[in-house]
């Protein structure tokens, strides 16, 4: 299975805001320009991801001066798997009824129904782990460290 980009941005910037310590100053909140500049992602991109976390209430985005991003409480403990969800849907993994030429085992295919088995095991997989969980130490303060410039 391959993420979309938007959901591998989603994933990170919700890990990189779990470590921002708790007393930075507004001034020095990370900002999604330089979150996308960070991960190499244009920040049309990174601005459509923080609105849509913005509007599931995991991120605060504040404007102007002194602005930047801010996990909320909810974001905190936000399953993963439901972030993944939100982010890539609940289509199918093959494209079966997709296309010009839709495949002829349709009616009947026990292939369709396994993939989307699987699909939801994974799903369940990851639905066990919050943002908080995929940030503890070792994670945590590696991510601090790279935010700060440090490797």
């Amino acid at each position: 299975m391959h993420l979309m980009k938007s959901t591998d941005l989603a994933l990170r910037l919700l890990m990189r805001l779990a470590v921002v310590p708790p007393d930075t100053h507004p001034d020095e909140l990370p900002t999604t320009r330089g979150v996308a500049e960070a991960m190499g992602a244009a920040s049309t991109h990174m601005a459509k991801v923080v609105g849509k976390l913005q509007h599931l209430g995991l991120v605060q985005a504040r404007r102007g001066r002194g602005g930047g991003l801010v996990l909320t409480p909810a974001g905190r403990v936000a399953s993963v798997g439901a972030v993944v969800r939100t982010f890539e849907g609940s289509g199918d993994l093959a494209a079966c009824v997709d296309g010009e030429d839709p495949c002829p085992l349709n009616a009947a295919c026990r292939l369709r129904s396994a993939l989307r088995a699987a699909q939801e095991a994974f799903y369940a997989s990851l639905d066990q782990l919050t943002v908080e969980d995929v940030t503890a130490a070792p994670t945590g303060p590696l991510l601090l460290s790279i935010a700060m410039g440090r490797p």
